[in-house]
């Protein structure tokens, strides 16, 4: 089922559309205090035993993460220090059907992810699977919160070898450590290719921050950050 809610301008909304935009609001709310519960006793994601070392140059590197909508996952690395750099996409299926109308239909083996670009010298990969673990939950199957569907699992795609063994290990710690209640079923493959969103999904979250989506599914995810991993936070206001 589709829960976002994207307002086209001109168009006014009948009495009874309201009514239910405002039954939709109080389940989104009642959602969240479940959610907001849950992490609240939920412990943060450890810090990787194998990583990556820090380069000494800066320089560019590219991961892939998909971990639900991508508004809330882009909104979240845009405000990680080293980050230079985050587009929201679609990566698991082709390219002639990378487009948001086909991808939805749960057709496509596109899930909803985020391409981040970030400076090795400053931030490592196993820095940035530490905050996604963190801030989604990796043992929701083909779903994340209200979003159902294949286009909303969780998944990490690598683009070489370093990043597979870095997100295999770590996620072979995280289950011999019993951090989740449940088993992880975060994907780990291969980037075969990924694909820009249309224009009106990127930086989504920012330029709609009154979204009841936003506010009830993105913003947690930021305040985690923040209160998680305060050395890396930093605020962001958009391009």
């Amino acid at each position: 089922m589709q829960w976002r809610f994207e307002m086209q301008t001109g168009k006014m909304l009948s009495r009874f559309a309201w009514m239910a935009l405002l039954v939709v609001a109080v389940v989104l709310v009642a959602w969240r205090g479940m959610q907001m519960t849950q992490v609240s006793a939920q412990a943060k994601a450890p810090v990787p035993a194998v990583d990556e070392t820090k380069t000494a140059k800066s320089g560019h590197e590219t991961a892939v993460f998909a971990g639900g909508c991508f508004w809330g996952t882009q909104s979240v690395f845009q405000r990680v220090k080293g980050v230079t750099a985050t587009t929201a996409g679609y990566s698991g299926g082709s390219a002639s059907t990378a487009t948001y109308a086909q991808v939805t239909t749960e057709t496509t083996g596109h899930a909803e992810s985020v391409k981040v670009v970030y400076d090795p010298s400053r931030l490592t990969y196993g820095q940035l699977l530490q905050i996604f673990f963190s801030v989604h939950d990796p043992t929701q199957l083909n779903r994340q919160g209200p979003d159902v569907g294949t286009s909303y699992r969780s998944a990490i795609f690598y683009s070489n070898d370093e990043q597979k063994k870095i997100a295999t290990a770590y996620i072979a710690q995280m289950e011999a450590a019993h951090i989740f209640s449940k088993p992880i079923v975060t994907q780990v493959v291969p980037l075969k290719g990924f694909y820009d969103a249309e224009s009106y999904h990127q930086d989504y979250a920012t330029n709609n921050p009154n979204n009841p989506y936003i506010m009830v599914c993105d913003r947690p995810k930021i305040e985690t950050l923040k209160r998680d991993f305060p050395e890396l936070f930093q605020k962001y206001k958009g391009e």
